[in-house]
């Protein structure tokens, strides 16, 4: 009886331990993954482009407004005053990080620059439509309501500008070859001046189109007596960006790079020779007071 009793109690104990090749609950729920966690390796779902778009759109034009303030700008041009060098309705970009670091303009570049003294009083001015406002003020199209103008620099501060009737023009005695100035044009037989010495922090401008520029020849009784002050300047074009069929580079003629031009470097000889004989006129001062004072 005992033994069968045993029996009985070691097949009841078998048969309420687990199995080896059958897990446990625990183990089992443990090893499965939860259904609320992301399995493991699975890619995040990347968002629509549609949704990306704005935001693109936001980085592109806040890109534009910082290349319009800090770099380059496009410009239309409006009148015929700079022909045959630019005509009117071609778009150029001026060159604005220069003068950030305190460059000027220099003789022959051509410039655009804010109206100093009411140049431009009484020239109709375009009214765009709020888009083409938008537009402009991110840079994406030149703007239509400034009031600048556009010109080639002749003279800079220190330099004497002139030009007589049938003469050409002269800068620090200098006569110009221009072959930019529109054909069948005088250099300057529609409106003589000068000589002027340029100011300080001024230059002298004039159209290439001479006989249908109102340059700095035709303001000399204005406040600032036809000079353009440096400070509103824009800045250098640089290209004729459009039309295609119009690209071109907008360089300095050579004229401008002839020996002697240059105020500076035409002083240069006085000023040396000065100082090379300063020192023996001293010397010599020295040696007569020192002999009145023995004698």
């Amino acid at each position: 009886m005992s033994d069968l009793a045993d029996g009985a109690q070691s097949e009841q104990a078998r048969s309420a331990e687990p199995s080896a090749a059958e897990p446990s609950t625990a183990e089992s729920s443990a090893a499965e993954p939860s259904s609320t966690e992301p399995a493991a390796g699975k890619k995040k779902k990347s968002r629509p482009f549609w949704k990306e778009l704005p935001l693109l759109i936001g980085i592109a034009l806040v890109l534009a407004l910082l290349i319009k303030t800090f770099l380059v700008q496009a410009f239309s041009i409006p009148s015929d005053s700079m022909q045959n060098t630019l005509q009117r309705g071609d778009r150029v970009l001026v060159d604005k990080l220069t003068p950030w670091f305190g460059s000027e303009p220099e003789r022959g570049e051509v410039v655009v620059f804010h109206d100093p003294d009411g140049w431009l009083d009484g020239e109709p001015t375009p009214k765009p439509n709020a888009a083409q406002k938008f537009l402009s003020f991110v840079g994406l199209m030149p703007s239509a309501e400034e009031k600048d103008l556009i010109k080639r620099t002749i003279a800079v501060a220190g330099d004497t500008v002139e030009c007589k009737k049938g003469g050409p023009v002269e800068v620090n005695g200098k006569a110009l070859t221009e072959p930019y100035v529109f054909e069948g044009n005088s250099a300057c037989d529609d409106m003589p001046f000068g000589p002027f010495k340029v100011p300080d922090g001024k230059i002298w401008v004039m159209g290439d189109h001479r006989q249908d520029s109102a340059d700095s020849r035709y303001h000399t009784d204005d406040a600032n007596k036809g000079f353009v002050p440096v400070s509103q300047v824009v800045g250098r074009a640089v290209v004729v960006a459009w039309p295609v069929n119009r690209w071109s580079v907008l360089s300095v003629p050579d004229t401008f790079d002839q020996p002697g031009i240059s105020a500076a470097a035409g002083a240069a000889p006085g000023v040396l020779g000065l100082a090379g004989a300063l020192p023996f006129v001293i010397r010599r001062r020295r040696r007569l007071t020192a002999g009145r004072t023995a004698g």
